[in-house]
């Protein structure tokens, strides 16, 4: 009930509306509030006081901007809904709503009271003539006719809605005016229509002047009477003795009997206000029905975020946790590393020390020894015996010489430099550090197939994808997968970053499965949804499947010229050359022709099939991936794996017409020239898929037709079971 308070609510005062009228852009207003929102316009003739004397009640106009002008806060003291005050630079106030209302010369009593200080409304002051009133919620205005505020009905649903739902909360018997924790009233006011308590009653309820006359009663006897309050019947606004009782289909609005007499409605359809009451709250339910699936969605959907919310919580905390260990076990390794190397720099700090010292050791050695040898040569030299010095002198000579050599460069020279050779590469650990940043922890959603782009020719199939729009996770590549065509497992026919991929090589007349999935560093994703596919259908009769295809110049020889879309040949080598074609084919019968354009020093071109790894430097049928028949100009012969078979007089000469028929029902290929079989059935028990290919050279020029019938000379034969395996 609380959600449904502010519909109940008057935009002016902010109170629960009292006397509703229904303005004529559908909004409601108080009776009190709508004669204080008044505002007086010229009474100078103008185009809107000449339509104000000839306006109905729902001739509504917008005020021009010039004219409010002349009503603004700077110029004359009106708000952009002030009422008609005889001073105009009498300041204005706000309601709690924020709507500008001019206050009486006399001080009022509070919002909530205002309403029942109003005399009665038959001994209110005439409204000013020309008076205009804003809507205070669509701002539309409107220049009121000499009935005044009468011209607008009274709204009686809201009124008793009002009613019903202040009786509701009146069972609380708290009072209405405290700010904050309501005491419970003890009095309430039958003609304010308020709950007071003692407080509130004494400051706002003061038993003196015009209140003095007011009746304050129990809260609960007041409940009662508030209760009892009889329902007000709904009269035409128009003629105030008459009850409304029919409804008028063209102006949407009840109207009585003497509004039809009188003519206005009289050319009107109209029909009986209780029809129309149930038809209306028919089509309210109805529409409420919408709205409450609406409702319901929206209370789920408050759900399902605040279950997010509490879940990007959990999320986040352990996310944080998750990354705090992360953090610490690159803290720990690099801990026990910076130990590995402060050891390699202590073991080698060691090593120079030790080696330093025993050159200190030994060098010191070295030079006592010397030092002892110097100072006993010198002694002996102090000796004046010439005999006893000659028989140590020669010894002691050789001592010293042998002495100062082994005082070599090598022996004063430092064995270890005071450097240290470590230089610790901390760069790429750095570089790593810095560009530490959080990956993509997710697969990625399943593509969605782009229908529109998706299609089949011939036995080749085009498909096409994307990622869902409101995806952002990172996509590596995609996998394609197709089933054999008969019901059979998926298998990949395609992985990389593409997003549109053409399959050739299929059956015709079948019906293929494909899906693709997207993978990333986290792994592979969902599949997409699976679409079916169909490959260009058969004669059921012939078995014929018409195909169309062309050379194929990504997988020609590089000395093979492509022209005219592809569908005319020629090389620019002396030697042999293989193109094929586009499509491949492993079911039904298959017929082509290829015209001579040019034919020059008797060269030997060959036709034939050939898989799809066959060389392509060599005459076609050199090698076991191709059956071919190569012709001169007098002779042909078959050929497969470099063996030729059945030598057949009748050449070619330029205009000539090759024919290649192949039919997998019966698992043979037949060649024509100029529209005669050559020779007998070339090739038998072919199975697998094969795709049309010759071999020329620069003395030759092809054209290629496709999509021919079967010569009539011809009848296909039973479908061969193993024919079909592909």
């Amino acid at each position: 009930m609380d959600e449904m308070e502010e519909e109940l609510k008057c935009p002016v005062c902010g109170s629960f509306y009292r006397e509703p009228i229904i303005l004529p852009c559908s909004h409601n207003i108080c009776q009190a509030c709508a004669r204080n929102i008044l505002v007086q316009t010229p009474d100078a003739e103008s185009p809107q006081s000449s339509r104000a004397s000839g306006s109905g009640v729902s001739d509504y106009d917008y005020l021009d901007l010039d004219k409010m002008s002349l009503y603004s806060e700077a110029d004359s003291g009106y708000g952009s809904y002030g009422g008609f005050v005889s001073a105009p630079t009498t300041p204005c106030q706000k309601s709690p709503n924020g709507v500008r209302v001019f206050p009486p010369s006399v001080p009022q009593p509070p919002p909530q009271q205002q309403h029942h200080l109003l005399p009665h409304p038959g001994s209110l002051p005439p409204i000013p003539r020309n008076s205009c009133i804003t809507c205070p919620q669509c701002h539309r205005s409107l220049i009121l006719d000499d009935r005044g505020l009468r011209g607008f009905p009274k709204n009686r649903v809201l009124e008793g809605v009002v009613d019903r739902y202040q009786q509701s909360k009146a069972a609380a018997l708290k009072c209405q005016l405290c700010e904050k924790s309501p005491k419970e009233a003890t009095v309430m006011c039958e003609q304010c229509d308020v709950f007071y308590c003692d407080p509130c009653r004494l400051r706002c309820h003061p038993p003196r002047g015009p209140l003095a006359k007011h009746r304050l009663v129990p809260p609960a006897q007041g409940r009662i009477s508030r209760r009892a309050s009889p329902r007000k019947i709904s009269t035409c606004t128009e003629h105030e003795l008459e009850n409304l009782s029919m409804y008028c289909v063209q102006c949407k609005m009840p109207v009585c009997y003497q509004c039809l007499e009188e003519g206005k409605h009289g050319t009107h359809e109209v029909k009986a206000l209780g029809a129309m009451w149930k038809l209306h709250k028919g089509q309210l339910s109805q529409a409420l029905n919408g709205l409450s699936d609406r409702a319901t969605e929206a209370k789920e959907f408050l759900v399902q975020l605040r279950n997010m919310v509490q879940h990007i919580q959990e999320n986040g905390v352990e996310f944080e946790a998750c990354l705090v260990a992360q953090c610490d076990a690159l803290i720990d390794a690099l801990n026990r590393r910076k130990a590995q190397l402060l050891a390699r720099v202590n073991k080698e700090h060691e090593h120079k020390l030790k080696v330093v010292r025993d050159q200190i050791s030994h060098c010191t050695v070295k030079l006592r020894q010397t030092t002892g040898l110097m100072e006993y040569c010198l002694e002996v030299i102090k000796e004046n015996d010439p005999s006893g010095f000659l028989q140590i002198s020669d010894a002691l000579i050789r001592r010293v010489h042998m002495t100062e050599s082994q005082w070599g460069k090598g022996t004063l020279t430092p064995r270890m430099t005071s450097d240290f050779d470590l230089t610790l590469d901390s760069g790429p650990l750095l570089q790593t550090i810095h560009q530490l940043d959080f990956v993509q922890m997710k697969v990625p959603a399943a593509p969605m197939l782009q229908l529109e782009e998706c299609c089949t020719q011939n036995n080749s199939a085009t498909l096409s994808w994307k990622q869902p729009p409101l995806s952002t996770i990172t996509v590596d590549g995609y996998i394609l997968e197709l089933d054999d065509g008969n019901g059979g497992p998926f298998r990949e026919v395609y992985v990389g970053t593409e997003t549109i991929c053409t399959v050739d090589g299929l059956h015709f007349n079948s019906t293929y499965k494909s899906r693709v999935k997207a993978f990333n560093a986290s792994g592979v994703g969902q599949y997409s949804k699976t679409l079916i596919m169909q490959t260009s259908e058969m004669d059921l009769n012939k078995q014929l499947a018409v195909a169309w295809f062309t050379f194929d110049p990504a997988s020609a020889h590089p000395d093979i010229i492509l022209s005219n879309d592809n569908l005319t040949v020629t090389c620019n080598s002396y030697d042999d050359r293989v193109v094929m074609g586009n499509s491949a084919f492993s079911r039904g019968v298959h017929y082509w022709e290829m015209t001579i354009d040019r034919y020059d020093n008797h060269p030997d071109p060959a036709f034939g099939i050939a898989r799809g790894d066959v060389l392509k430097d060599v005459m076609l049928g050199k090698d076991d991936k191709a059956w071919a028949m190569y012709v001169d100009n007098n002779r042909s012969w078959f050929m497969h794996n470099n063996s030729h078979t059945n030598r057949t007089d009748g050449g070619i000469t330029k205009g000539s017409t090759i024919g290649l028929l192949l039919d997998f029902t019966r698992r043979i290929l037949i060649f024509l020239i100029n529209d005669e079989q050559q020779g007998p059935v070339a090739f038998e028990a072919l199975e697998g898929a094969y795709y049309p290919a010759i071999s020329i050279n620069r003395n030759v020029q092809v054209t290629l037709h496709t999509g021919l019938p079967v010569p009539d000379f011809y009848t296909p034969g039973e479908a061969d079971p193993s024919g079909s395996v592909c």
